[in-house]
């Protein structure tokens, strides 16, 4: 079976300057794809590649198995876009700018009325299909945005920043029409906003200086970064030398709230040690954990290792 995206050894050069090199990645099923990436790293020379506005210096890629310079038409009736801006015409209504969107992807006039209603529904603007888009709420108008990019049923629906500029009700809204999207659709998402990645993402894929330098599940993406250390709560909290007298501990901070954070070499058997001392000598241990890294501190990690 063919993959929904494949990207392969993927090149592009504006004048004499590579913008991106040798990228290579796959989308194989339904859900979200983070595309993560700096500014200036390669992430919108990447998307516009794969949505058709860009022709590639090298490499190839091929939606549903079909390779755009063989078969443009059919490879963009597989994408469905959500650039950053909404290609909106204003002055046309709800209805009539997704029967035009309908049009532009030549779509058979016979099925175009009903996949319509279906995006209205899916989308929950059926009540405004008859008002001017110009007169729509910025929520409003993304909804449209991205009914425009799935009227067509693609396999592929790439959305770059889909909640840009919208208030926190307005994000929480699309995130939850974005994750009913990723049921029926392979979604590539572009987000500056980490937090969105990590609600909505099952991969991420993240460019650096013209290059992937991560492509996994976001929960490897999350774990790049051994942060080395236990929070431990207890009632008779010992003093520092006797929490560093323990094999393997380095380094200690207390905290308030009977709290410290042990850093450590290795952690074999650390936390059972612990438990162990904790009952031996009534230290009275009321919770141990590790300490789970934060998804911002990985990306800045990644960033400034492979930033030119």
């Amino acid at each position: 079976m063919n993959p929904i995206l494949k990207v392969e050894n993927l090149s592009h050069k504006y004048a004499s300057s590579w913008a991106i090199r040798d990228i290579n990645f796959e989308i194989n099923s339904n859900g979200v794809v983070g595309l993560l990436g700096s500014n200036g790293a390669g992430k919108s020379t990447t998307m516009n590649i794969i949505c058709g506005a860009l022709l590639q210096t090298e490499g190839d890629v091929r939606v549903n198995g079909i390779n755009i310079q063989d078969d443009p038409i059919a490879y963009k009736k597989q994408i469905g876009f959500l650039p950053q801006q909404a290609p909106l015409y204003l002055d046309f209504t709800v209805q009539e700018y997704l029967e035009y969107s309908a049009q532009l992807r030549l779509m058979e006039k016979r099925s175009i009325k009903a996949a319509v209603e279906e995006v209205l529904e899916k989308t929950a603007i059926t009540q405004m299909r008859s008002r001017l888009i110009k007169n729509l709420s910025g929520g409003f108008r993304q909804r449209v945005g991205i009914a425009q990019a799935i009227i067509n049923k693609p396999r592929l629906v790439i959305l770059d920043e889909p909640t840009n500029g919208l208030d926190p009700n307005q994000i929480i809204e699309a995130r939850k029409l974005i994750k009913n999207i990723a049921q029926e659709h392979a979604v590539l998402l572009s987000s500056h906003v980490l937090s969105e990645i990590n609600l909505l993402a099952r991969e991420i894929i993240m460019i650096e200086a013209g290059r992937v330098v991560f492509s996994d599940t976001l929960d490897a993406f999350n774990n790049v970064l051994q942060p080395n250390t236990l929070m431990v709560r207890m009632l008779n909290m010992p003093g520092v030398n006797d929490l560093l007298a323990i094999d393997n501990v380095v380094k200690v901070e207390m905290l308030p709230d009977n709290k410290c954070r042990l850093h450590f070499t290795s952690n074999d058997d650390l936390s059972e040690r612990i438990v162990k001392k904790s009952a031996d000598l009534n230290w009275r241990l009321t919770a141990i954990h590790a300490e789970i890294t934060v998804m911002d501190d990985v990306f800045k990690q990644l960033s400034s290792n492979f930033s030119q």
